[in-house]
Formats: structure tokens, C-alpha cells, sequence
């Protein structure tokens, strides 16, 4: 397992464990066998965070996971069957279904939106609009979706912003001043108007540009005013009611917070046979 992913399974078993589990004190230690049911339609995320969760609690419980991630399931569908340690599983219970039930939400939504622009071009990105803390597995739950990640932070790539811009004096000046400092991270430049775009058209050293709350008029402009020149991201209150109207436009990415920020947990259950 990702190392980065250990950490945060170590958090949330610490966070829900506190001093120990005094619910599951009380009882009497078996060996049992339980299963995890998922209640809707869904696609699966988070396994290897679930499964993580119940041994770092006990080593010999067995998991017989009967799906794997980006698998599509339906209702009263098993996800696995585990047999072990009745305290052990209890103890993970929470944490593991929460990994499993927020993961898999984000990997549902995004492969409903994806699905939406499939006859597009477009590509659907995921922001940095995450739960703290869970950024790095979120963005794997995109991609077992079926999209793709954008940056992971602020440091692997550089994205110029109105306020950067300002702050510049214009356009032109932050580029060239972030070009000659970071000359080797990819540059997305956010715009608000065609001229802008046009602006930024002229320059070097520019990977892609934003176009922010833009109308589908305006962004089918935008797409011809490019020409290739540079590829074309949508952005800004982007859901699923909007993705196809803009998708249609031509742009070739379009990013919402909606998969990552917008979610309703997946309806897990976890039972004693």
C-alpha cells in the first residue's frame, strides 16, 4: 500500500480509537464471520483503504474481497466476506466503511459525468475542492472513475489565478515572471474574457488556459479563437445538469469541485453471519 495511504489509515483509526475501543471491551472475543453488503447501485473505491483499516486491528483476519475498485455493483451486492477477530472487525468497522462508502461516491459521481460527455472530446478533471486530508485518496477515486487528476497541490503545478494576475500588474507579466523561476512545471493560465484568452494565445511557455465561468458561447469562441494552439479547460459551476452543453462546445477538459466536494456517502452495511 502507498505509504502516504498508510498514513491516513493510521489517522483515522487513531481519531476513532482514541484510548481504546470500550464498546467492543466488553465482549468476549470470537473468531466470526461477517460480510459487507452495498445497499445501492455504485461504483467500488477504497478497498485497499478498508482492508488496511481491519488488519492494522488484527493481521489474521481474512478477506475475501468478491469485487475490486472501479468494479460497478448493485444493490445487496456482497463486497467481501471476512473471518476473524470479533473485536478486531468491530473496531475497524467504522473506519473501513467510511473509506469505502466516501471513496466509492466520488468514483460513482465521477463515472456518471464521464459518461455524460463519452460521444466528446473532453476529458473530465477532478480540484483541489477535497476533504482535508483525504486529497491523494480522493483523486484515486476519480481515476477509478473514470477521469483524470488534475494538479495534486500547489506545488507540481502552477496555475496563474485572477489575484496572481492582479498582484502581476497582467497576464503577460505573471507568465513571464513564472517562467523565469519555474521554468520546468506545467503552467495553466485561469482567464475571465476572450481577451484575455487572446492575450495568453501570444505568449510562450503556457500549457493550457482556463476559461472560467465562461458561456458555451463564449467557450465555442474560444475553442476557434485557440485552434489548437493550446488546449481548453472549462471551469465554474460545472454540474451534471451543464457538463453536456459544454462539453458539446469543444473545450478539451473540464474541471469540477462537484465529484470530490458535492458527495453523498455510499449505503455500506457490515453484518455478523
Amino acid at each position: 500500500m502507498n505509504k502516504n495511504f498508510e498514513k491516513i489509515v493510521d489517522f483515522a483509526l487513531a481519531e476513532d480509537l482514541g484510548s481504546g475501543d470500550v464498546s467492543a471491551g466488553l465482549l468476549a472475543d470470537s473468531q466470526v464471520q461477517a460480510t459487507i453488503v452495498c445497499r445501492e447501485s455504485a461504483i467500488i473505491c477504497g478497498i485497499e483503504f478498508a482492508q488496511a483499516a481491519f488488519l492494522s486491528l488484527s493481521k489474521d483476519i481474512e478477506i475475501d474481497w468478491k469485487v475490486e475498485d472501479g468494479d460497478a455493483v448493485t444493490s445487496s451486492q456482497v463486497l467481501c466476506i471476512l473471518l476473524g477477530s470479533s473485536k478486531a472487525i468491530i473496531s475497524a468497522e467504522r473506519v473501513a466503511l467510511n473509506f469505502l462508502q466516501t471513496l466509492s461516491s466520488v468514483a460513482t459521481q465521477t463515472q456518471a459525468l464521464v459518461r455524460q460527455i463519452s460521444h466528446t472530446k473532453a476529458q473530465l478533471l477532478d480540484t483541489r475542492k477535497t476533504i482535508p486530508g483525504l486529497r491523494l485518496a480522493q483523486k484515486y477515486a476519480v481515476k477509478c472513475g473514470g477521469g483524470v487528476n488534475h494538479r495534486i497541490g500547489l506545488y507540481d503545478c502552477i496555475m496563474l489565478k485572477e489575484n496572481h494576475i492582479i498582484a502581476s500588474g497582467s497576464i503577460t507579466k505573471a507568465v513571464e515572471m513564472t517562467k523565469s523561476q519555474h521554468p520546468q512545471l506545467d503552467l495553466i493560465v485561469e482567464v475571465e474574457t476572450l481577451d484575455q484568452l487572446a492575450e495568453v494565445l501570444k505568449l510562450k511557455g503556457v500549457t493550457r488556459v482556463l476559461c472560467d465561468n465562461f458561456s458555451n458561447q463564449e467557450l465555442s469562441q474560444a475553442v476557434l479563437r485557440s485552434n489548437g494552439v493550446l488546449p481548453i479547460e472549462a471551469s465554474g459551476n460545472i454540474d451534471s445538469d451543464s457538463i453536456v452543453g459544454v462539453a458539446e462546445t469543444g473545450v478539451d477538459f473540464i474541471s469540477t469541485g462537484s465529484i470530490t466536494k458535492n458527495i453523498q456517502a455510499i449505503d455500506l452495511s457490515l453484518r455478523f453471519s
